[in-house]
């Protein structure tokens, strides 16, 4: 294995600086005594008590932890079970079908989130009463999340050898068995990363979620109207103990694949 270059080395200290250190700036923040943004003039817990006491903050987070595990469970369940149909069509069918699958995420959020809205005030008149709220956010999220996951799936599936699956079907499963017992295991680990995706995609989606949303405030909504007046370091006590809860998550789920690799290669 060729060592990295001077260069190389320089080039990724850059790169990791520019990511993370905007994050650990804000870490560091919702350690400071005081509101400043610019000065750190000492440590203080009270940012994270000050935190479990606001209401409105705990209550955009509930509802978007909330929307984000229901959509996400949602729509990796439909996008998995759309990845297996749509691998199975002709090569020229399913070109056509991952390329239509492809045009929301190339497309402008602002102009699926209007394109959402209007279908909702349709389906408002048509049907009368009160539409926007947590039905049609859920609708929103579960929209957008689809085609990350078909985009995850797909790819496993097509690595798949399909004599696994007959296999199973010749030595005696049925059709729903041979899916649990050998198509599953196999595409889990993609199923996984598209649900963590949604799960990410669904907490952190701002311009949807205010097309749609009504009178119900996701926390990225909560955290705008918050900055009509100035952020409180509440938001960054929040957004600390969010990144130290995700990260904990992916890295459980590394070393997780991991040792799952170390196991396979132990038996090969």
């Amino acid at each position: 294995m060729k060592k990295m270059s001077v260069f190389s080395k320089i080039y990724l200290a850059v790169f990791f600086s520019f990511m993370y250190i905007p994050i650990a700036v804000m870490i560091v923040f919702s350690f400071n005594e005081s509101k400043s943004r610019s000065v750190f003039t000492g440590f203080t817990l009270d940012w994270y008590k000050s935190l479990f006491r606001n209401e409105m903050i705990l209550s955009a987070l509930g509802i978007s932890l909330v929307l984000a595990f229901g959509s996400a469970i949602v729509a990796t369940v439909i996008g998995t079970l759309a990845s297996i149909g749509i691998n199975s069509m002709r090569k020229t069918t399913r070109g056509i079908i991952m390329n239509i699958s492809y045009m929301p995420v190339i497309n402008p959020e602002i102009i699926t989130g209007v394109s959402l809205m209007l279908l909702f005030v349709v389906a408002k008149t048509a049907m009368g009463g009160k539409i926007f709220g947590m039905s049609t956010l859920l609708i929103a999220h579960i929209t957008f999340n689809l085609p990350y996951v078909i985009f995850n799936v797909t790819p496993k599936l097509k690595q798949m050898d399909v004599k696994m699956y007959e296999a199973a079907l010749d030595l005696g499963c049925n059709p729903r068995q041979a899916f649990f017992k050998v198509v599953l295991p196999e595409i889990m680990p993609a199923v996984v990363s598209s649900f963590l995706i949604c799960l990410t995609y669904s907490i952190d989606d701002f311009i949807i979620s205010y097309f749609a949303s009504g009178t119900v405030q996701t926390l990225p909504i909560a955290i705008y109207s918050m900055t009509r007046k100035k952020v409180s370091p509440e938001i960054n006590a929040l957004s600390t103990i969010m990144f130290v809860v995700i990260l904990s998550v992916i890295l459980l789920i590394n070393a997780k694949d991991s040792q799952s690799q170390k196991k396979k290669k132990t038996r090969a």
